[in-house]
This record gives structure tokens, sequence and C-alpha cells, in this order.
């Protein structure tokens, strides 16, 4: 279905528009010159794509771009929990960085509900999984062999830097206020903090994910997705 369409380059066949994203118009000459292949979406060739999306994705349907990264992920790729115990506003940025580092998984422990506009919907290309309670999302990940490793500056924790990740592990985020809930910090095999040279007590948590998620892509990543 995907053979060869991803590494088509579609700024070859359409002018650039002005739109949200540094998007693309309609496919030019209407209709009849449209690209054919399941993946793409009619609506989006007819009106235009300034959706926040790679090149090689323009015009492509959601679910065509989150089924093709499915099909190339590895299945002992990083995997990234949030604590969402107070309605993080920070959540949306941490889900958009785990995709972009080609997160499949994101966990929301705590609270369904979750503000996505700073995910700018790449939400729609991975599997957001929630978990009511901290011993549901603990029984899923351990059964999948999956290490559980919290990230915050907390008493006890120790440098992320210099630290060698394991290779399947879940990466968990605590409330951009309070940090890792203590029952959340107790259940971590290890809690890591980002080593800080200025005056502020913490930087922004969403900060800290996509660090912290680039040290493990830095260990165990690879460019041949």
């Amino acid at each position: 279905m995907f053979e060869g369409v991803a590494e088509m380059n579609v700024n070859e066949a359409v002018a650039p528009s002005s739109g949200v994203g540094g998007g693309v118009g309609p496919w030019p000459g209407g209709e009849e010159n449209w690209p054919q292949g399941d993946q793409y979406d009619p609506d989006l060739l007819r009106d235009g794509d300034t959706r926040n999306v790679e090149d090689r994705f323009r015009y492509w349907s959601n679910n065509a771009i989150k089924s093709y990264l499915d099909s190339v992920g590895k299945p002992d790729w990083l995997e990234v929990a949030i604590e969402n115990l107070g309605h993080d506003f920070n959540i949306g940025s941490i889900v958009r960085t785990a995709n972009c580092l080609g997160v499949r998984r994101v966990h929301i422990v705590g609270r369904r509900r979750w503000n996505r506009r700073g995910a700018m919907v790449t939400d729609r290309y991975l599997e957001v999984v929630h978990h009511p309670e901290i011993e549901g999302f603990l029984d899923h990940v351990r059964d999948r062999g999956l290490h559980v490793i919290g990230i915050d500056n907390i008493e006890g924790s120790k440098p992320l830097e210099g630290r060698e990740l394991p290779d399947k592990c879940v990466l968990v985020m605590g409330e951009e206020s309070s940090g890792l809930s203590d029952e959340m910090a107790q259940a971590c095999e290890d809690v890591l903090h980002i080593t800080q040279y200025g005056s502020s007590r913490s930087m922004n948590v969403g900060h800290a994910a996509a660090i912290a998620m680039w040290a493990w892509v830095l260990q165990h990543g690879n460019n041949d997705q």
C-alpha cells in the first residue's frame, strides 16, 4: 500500500502556500492530476494541507500516516508516560515531542482528559493509552518487560548525564508543579534528573521530557527507519 511513496517529494509538484505551519495549497491541475494511492485524502488534495507534517506525508490521511509509522516502528522503541493529576498544559507538548522522536505509545496516568492543543494533533499518529490508576499502568508496562524510569529532580534522584538507560523502558514524567507523585516515584526502578547550572529550581516538564527522550535516542536510536 505504501511501497515507494515515502520517498516522494511533493514539493516538486505543488507551490508552497503561506498557510499555518508552512502548508501547501490544493494539488495543482485539478482532480484529474491527483496522485493515485489509498494513502491520499481527497479533501486535502482538493483544499490543501496546512498540517504540521513532514513533506513526505503531505496530503496523506491521518490514518495512513499512523499506519505507516506503525509499520516502520520498532516494537522495543521507547515509550513515555505522563501523570495527569491536574490537567497539566504541558502534556500536549510532550506528546508532540514523542511523535517527533518515533515514540509509538504514550501513557496518560490519572485523569483521562488532557489539553490536546499543544500536541498539534500529533496524538492522531501514535497510540495514547489511558490508565486511571498507577497500579494498572505498572501492571501493563511490566507485563511487557518495560523498565520504569522516572524523570524528576527529587531528593535521591541520580543525574541523567552519563547514565545508561535501558533499551526497553518507559520514561515517566510528573506534573509541572508537583513532579512525580510519591506513589509513582517509589514504583520507579530509577529516578533521574537533569543537572542544572542556573538559579531556577526546575525546568519546564515539557523541556525535561524532551531532553530525557533525546538522551534515550542517543543511546538506542538509529537512522534506519
